[in-house]
């Protein structure tokens, strides 16, 4: 079946639909620069109200499994692929992509050619967009729907953290008597993967919805506190900033991802703007300045946090982001307190800053201690 994909500029990409051939897609269209991990990339929930559109040309060719699924559901609202593997092989593989995508009702689309789209998207910055399927389709009038989402600024109106975070606590790692320690984690959209590395470590994990209070998230005196990532504009969640702001002042050891990089800077008077394209993949180079050591990291975020809001502030900028010079790391200069812009749980993409969980695990034993 024919699809379309119409952005606000007025382009459109004519390809092959596949997936919930049925379903329409609207949302922000991105681009990711991962050579794998579509099915992580599909299920992070950081990707949520977006168009993902992968860069490397094929897809689907090792299938989709049970495992690396890193939230309950697909998350992307439609998905932008050069060629759809026609068959799938690999030892862990359950099913195909289409097959998944069908299940999830998500639509994709196939066919297109992703570099043109990547190159107009890297120029005229990402745009909210229309993606539909059928054989009547009017290029025009999806074209109009995506300016009208554009004017009405579609994705940055939108609070897609309580879109995403859970509804109710939940427990993950390790049983309390064979737990190292025990963390509070604020789920503004966390990935399973860094639920897992952290019970590897012998982390026992409390998972709050994102509208917690500070005494939700210290009412069973934990260890330490965990601020993940998610999706969407920073300057929309007060109500998190807020709360960070309060579990600081415990004295406690707190990291941070991502989203919870630019939290931890709001929380300490800091102003984020907004990217032009993000950055998003699995072959980003960041600096960390107190080592001069350079990491290859995992991103995807569209935010990032001006460094000269947080100047005189009581954090400072540790880390930076070789392509542009962004922030991509955060410390207290006083307390147990840090967070890194990137994903050290990987999943996809490179385990180079993994050691930053093991800075955290060496936070606790000090701070219990």
């Amino acid at each position: 079946m024919r699809a379309i994909l119409a952005l606000a500029d007025g382009a459109t990409f004519v390809g092959e639909a596949f997936g919930a051939v049925e379903k329409e897609a609207t949302g922000e269209v991105v681009f990711n620069t991962g050579m794998t991990g579509y099915q992580e990339v599909l299920t992070d929930p950081s990707y949520a109200g977006q168009i993902v559109t992968l860069t490397y040309p094929l897809v689907g060719n090792y299938g989709v499994n049970r495992d690396d699924v890193e939230s309950k559901r697909v998350q992307v609202a439609g998905f932008v692929v050069r060629q759809l593997a026609d068959v799938f092989s690999n030892w862990r593989a359950n099913e195909s992509l289409d097959a998944f995508l069908k299940e999830q009702g998500v639509l994709g689309i196939t066919g297109v050619d992703t570099r043109a789209l990547t190159r107009r998207l890297r120029h005229e910055g990402v745009m909210m967009g229309v993606l539909a399927a059928g054989d009547d389709l009017n290029p025009d009038a999806l074209v109009a729907r995506a300016r009208e989402l554009q004017e009405a600024h579609g994705y940055d109106s939108v609070d897609w953290v309580k879109r995403v975070t859970t509804p109710e606590p939940y427990s993950w790692g390790p049983d309390e008597k064979d737990a190292r320690f025990h963390v509070s984690v604020l789920d503004c959209g966390v990935k399973y993967n860094i639920l897992r590395e952290l019970a590897n470590l012998g982390v026992r994990s409390t998972v709050y919805p994102a509208t917690a209070t500070p005494d939700q998230l210290l009412e069973r005196d934990p260890d330490g506190l965990f601020l993940s990532p998610g999706p969407g504009d920073p300057s929309l969640l007060g109500y998190a900033v807020d709360t960070v702001r309060t579990v600081i002042e415990t004295g406690k050891p707190v990291m941070g991802i991502c989203l919870g990089n630019q939290l931890l800077g709001c929380a300490f008077g800091g102003r984020t703007f907004k990217l032009p394209f993000g950055h998003r993949g699995a072959n980003h180079p960041v600096k960390d300045l107190p080592t001069g050591r350079v990491v290859i990291t995992s991103q995807n975020h569209g935010y990032a946090i001006d460094p000269g809001s947080i100047k005189d502030s009581a954090v400072e900028v540790t880390q930076i982001n070789l392509n542009d010079g962004t922030v991509e790391g955060l410390r207290h200069k006083d307390l147990p307190v840090f967070s890194i812009q990137y994903h050290p749980e990987a999943s996809p993409g490179p385990t180079d800053s993994r050691l930053f969980f093991d800075r955290f695990l060496a936070n606790l034993e000090k701070h219990k201690r």
